[in-house]
């Protein structure tokens, strides 16, 4: 018998479908260097792959699992199966705990930590083989990762073997992504291995009439105590341990305390858990369980002992409005895809029956699959990532995805605010600093600036509270912080993540000391308010007056959310999470601290400005000296003397709200504004359009200068608009403004008489008796229309309206002339109007 443990696991496997895939496998390893396995959860493959892996290539074989809990899992199961302590042949890194050592050649690490290792050092070395699990889920450092060790191939280290483990149909297009550039770009094998799962019977369970599944505050109490009495229900109707699916902590620890007293041992199981705890809900006891836990237990973890799955349907997505610079966690409905894999728990070890917390129809709308945190999630870390490797944008990675333009376009100016990154978008000395604190570069930034002002103690305990999603009732963030010093089983992974931040400051050990001196110097209220703001200035916020709500420097709105009155009325405070949901106008604030105006002036100097505004209110300027934290007004003086270009500027904005009414038009303006009209119209390029469109969207161009002499409202009125509208002529055409468009035209009698262009056709209007000796009607616009004549009685009251003038004298003229004989008897009205001479209507 072999005495290496891998060959003695190899040779007599646990029965587990994956067995039949692991020679494909390395078939397919030995001709391309990287393959897919397909394997629904519950295979084996996170048990079985890594062993065959570093059997068949030797050197160490890194095996990824997006969560923590899910990598220390993993690493216990395969070493119990070798018969060896974790440590051994079988090791796990994650964050802020490692356990590894000289022998290992399976090492089990978050994505993260890997994530970090190719920053490091992107050759790895001594290792053979990565082995990407649960690529399926999609999540940001999966998806970057995989693009990296794509990347490293191609360039660095073309022996480095990948496999790529997912439970879902897109294993083709991972397999296209994985191939990169090599081999014509053919995709790299796919090994498929079927699953084994005995029957699922459903059973749908929708809340009562009225219960509401969340509402404002998140997941309603009403919801939860449907769960458990779901749970109850499956307890005494089906055999075998429960496994109940919720979206978080919080909500984990409500059904918790509902069950009390079932006939079985109740366990919780999430991420934040002691790893004692987490052995004890992944452990099958002396009696039937009940393991209430968030998604961890859906793929990346196996429960033995469960028979029936509760599910509750909800699950925790990263969601972010740009727009309103909000990113934080949601609450929605699971995909059809994420349900029947929690499904798919109940039927492992035999028949099994789920329970749904939804109806059959509602199961009908859900998504197929949940969306990829590359679209939704805020990019800030993932732009950070890319800078660092060289490669902002990501254009040349192979990625699943690209990622959105506007969320990464967000992500750079964030970055850039924190000078993580230059205007090119390549990392610098500070961005560098910050990413090898391991968290969000935000927090990163507030640790690294926060641990002066109030110790680096006291930075990394409020870091680590924001880092860990830990709840934070009545969203006092100063009360969770004291609530997780006192200690509790939640507290764990939160003084780990202390220990690991603390230790990541620039000389930090030697700030112990300096710690406790600069203990005194700000409260836990202030000084809690001031690492926030440090990591989120957009967010400071101050409340409105006369109001309960607050205005965020981002100029968001946000209000407290029900029950939040140790927070309520302080004047100012920093936002640490906020959702907004479709409809609501302001951000609901779940988590918050209180500020001071000094500290957030000291926490966002980049966002402090002063500036000269002027509007325009009820006809006149009204100019001030302004001076902002972002969108919060912080002072305001009137301006006695404003700037030129502020009074244009108001103006020009009043036109754009207002209309072009607001001009003082004077006749001689708008007679040129119509003829120009008329050209326009008639003739088109070059003669400019001046609608009310189109002059309010160039009132720079044509009305700058006059806007420019302004010095307040009063001098509105002294607008010379003819000088203005007279800049829009074209050259060398504008010459021929009057020849096109007369203003006036000379009739017969000797006088000038006014065009009227304001209809759809100019109009002469002019006595009948000064045109006599006229054969037609003038035209105008290069001959392309004739003058609607409105011929006028020598009292100038219309008799006759007409373009033809010819015909008018042949027949309309004798009756006219008839009519107007008798009226008016002291004018002459000579029957041959073309040879007798034009009168201005005058008494003989």
């Amino acid at each position: 018998m072999s005495t290496d443990p891998i060959e003695r696991l190899l040779a007599a496997p646990p029965d587990l479908p994956v067995a039949a895939g692991l020679a494909p496998l390395v078939e397919a390893l030995a001709a391309r260097g990287a393959a897919v396995l397909h394997a629904p959860p519950g295979t084996g493959k996170t048990t079985l792959v890594p062993p065959a892996v570093a059997a068949a290539l030797g050197g160490r074989v890194v095996v990824t699992q997006p969560r923590r809990i899910a990598a220390r899992a993993a690493a216990r199961r395969l070493a119990h199966l070798l018969g060896e302590p974790v440590g051994a042949t079988v090791g796990y890194a994650v964050r802020g705990e490692r356990k590894v050592g000289a022998d290992t050649r399976i090492e089990v690490v978050t994505t993260g930590v890997l994530l970090r290792r190719l920053q490091r050092d992107p050759e790895l070395p001594g290792v053979s083989a990565v082995v990407l699990d649960e690529v399926h889920e999609r999540q940001l450092d999966v998806d970057l990762t995989l693009a990296l060790l794509v990347d490293v191939r191609e360039h660095l280290r073309p022996d480095l073997a990948v496999v790529a483990m997912s439970a879902t149909v897109e294993a083709e297009r991972t397999a296209g992504v994985l191939a990169g550039g090599g081999a014509a770009g053919e995709p790299v094998p796919v090994v498929g291995v079927p699953g084994a799962l005995h029957p699922v019977a459903e059973h749908w369970c929708p809340p009562p009439p009225g219960v509401r599944r969340t509402d404002d505050r998140g997941v309603t109490p009403a919801f939860l105590d449907h769960v458990a009495a779901t749970t109850r229900r499956a307890l005494a109707d089906q055999p075998g341990d429960v496994l109940v699916f919720l979206p978080g902590v919080g909500e984990v620890s409500g059904v918790v305390r509902r069950l009390a007293g079932v006939a079985a041992d109740v366990r919780a199981l999430h991420g934040r858990l002691p790893s004692e705890e987490q052995d004890l809900a992944l452990t099958a006891g002396p009696r039937r369980r009940v393991v209430v836990s968030t998604a961890v237990a859906e793929s990346s973890l196996t429960v033995p002992g469960v028979r029936v799955v509760v599910d509750a349907g909800l699950t925790r997505r990263p969601h972010t409005d740009h727009r309103r610079a909000l990113a934080g966690l949601v609450t929605v409905p699971v995909s059809r895809a994420s349900a029947e894999q929690r499904a798919g728990r109940a039927g492992r070890e035999g028949p099994g029956a789920a329970y749904r917390c939804w109806s059959q129809a509602e199961h009908a709308h859900l998504d197929p699959h949940p969306a990829p945190e590359i679209a939704t999630a805020d990019l800030t870390a993932f732009a950070l990532e890319l800078a660092v490797w060289g490669s902002p944008g990501g254009a040349d990675l192979a990625l699943l995805d690209p990622p959105p333009r506007p969320a990464l376009a967000a992500a750079r100016a964030t970055l850039t605010l924190l000078g993580a990154v230059d205007e090119d978008g390549a990392v610098t000395a500070r961005g560098r600093e910050i990413a090898r604190v391991g968290t969000d570069p935000r927090l990163a930034r507030a640790l690294l600036d926060g641990a002066g002002p109030v110790g680096a103690r006291r930075a990394a305990e409020v870091v680590a509270l924001l880092s860990e999603d830990v709840r934070v009732p009545d969203g006092d963030l100063v009360a969770a912080l004291r609530a997780m010093r006192r200690g509790g089983p939640a507290t764990g992974s939160w003084r780990t993540q202390v220990r690991r931040l603390h230790d990541a400051l620039p000389g930090s050990h030697r700030q112990d000391r300096q710690d406790r001196q600069a203990g005194g110097t700000l409260s836990d209220d202030l000084a809690v308010g001031l690492v926030v703001a440090l990591a989120h200035p957009d967010r400071i916020a101050r409340r409105r007056r006369d109001s309960t709500a607050y205005l965020m420097a981002s100029g968001t709105g946000a209000v407290l959310a029900p029950g939040q009155t140790t927070l309520a009325g302080l004047p100012w405070l920093v936002v640490a999470d906020a959702e907004r949901r479709p409809g609501q106008r302001d951000a609901t604030v779940r988590a918050a601290a209180p500020l001071s105006e000094d500290l957030a002036l000291e926490a966002a100097p980049s966002l402090w400005h002063e500036r000269d505004e002027a509007t325009w209110r009820e006809g006149r300027v009204v100019a001030r000296r302004t001076t902002r934290l972002g969108a919060i007004d912080l002072a305001s003086v009137p301006l006695a003397d404003p700037p030129p270009e502020l009074v244009a500027a108001a103006v020009g904005e009043a036109l754009s709200r207002e209309g072009l009414a607001l001009l003082p038009w004077s006749e001689a303006a708008t007679a040129l504004r119509a003829r120009l009209a008329f050209l326009h119209r008639t003739l088109g390029d070059p003669w400019p359009d001046v609608s009310d469109a189109a002059l309010s969207a160039s009132v720079e161009s044509w009305l700058g200068p006059e806007l420019a002499k302004l010095r307040g409202g009063r001098d509105l009125r002294r607008v010379d608009l003819v000088t203005a509208l007279r800049r829009l002529l074209p050259w060398p055409e504008a010459a021929r403004l009057d020849e096109l468009a007369p203003e006036r035209v000379a009739v017969p009698s000797g006088s000038s008489v006014r065009v009227d262009y304001d209809g759809e056709q100019p109009v002469l209007a002019v006595r009948l008796q000064e045109v006599f000796g006229w054969r037609a009607a003038p035209r105008i616009a290069g001959g392309r229309v004739p003058l609607l004549l409105h011929l006028l009685s020598p009292a100038r009251r219309p008799v006759a309206v007409t373009a033809d003038l010819t015909s008018f004298w042949a027949s309309g003229y004798p009756q006219v002339r008839a009519e107007l004989r008798g009226r008016y008897p002291k004018h002459a009205w000579p029957e041959d109007p073309l040879s007798a001479p034009p009168t201005r209507g005058v008494r003989r």
